[in-house]
């Protein structure tokens, strides 16, 4: 499996998007803040550090209850 390395806000966000997260605080802050249904706790992650380090992406992964292989996956589509 690949690394969680390299992916920047806006593609992080993206993937957030494919989903069904809804981002409820648009980044004035220097975060973006996201929501999905079923999830006890929000996915945060600083708007100005790119690329996002591995461990924010791992820790919201398991946040959302999603396989790291799922967003290789997708980045792979996305190419």
């Amino acid at each position: 499996m690949g690394r969680l390395s390299n992916i920047s806000p806006e593609t992080f966000a993206d993937f957030l998007r494919s989903v069904g997260c809804i981002q409820v605080d648009s980044g004035n802050s220097g975060h973006y803040k996201w929501k999905k249904e079923g999830c006890l706790r929000s996915i945060v992650f600083q708007t100005h550090i790119s690329p996002i380090p591995e461990f924010i992406i791992s820790n919201n992964l398991r946040t959302l209850g999603i396989p790291k292989k799922q967003l290789v996956e997708w980045l792979k589509k996305r190419k």
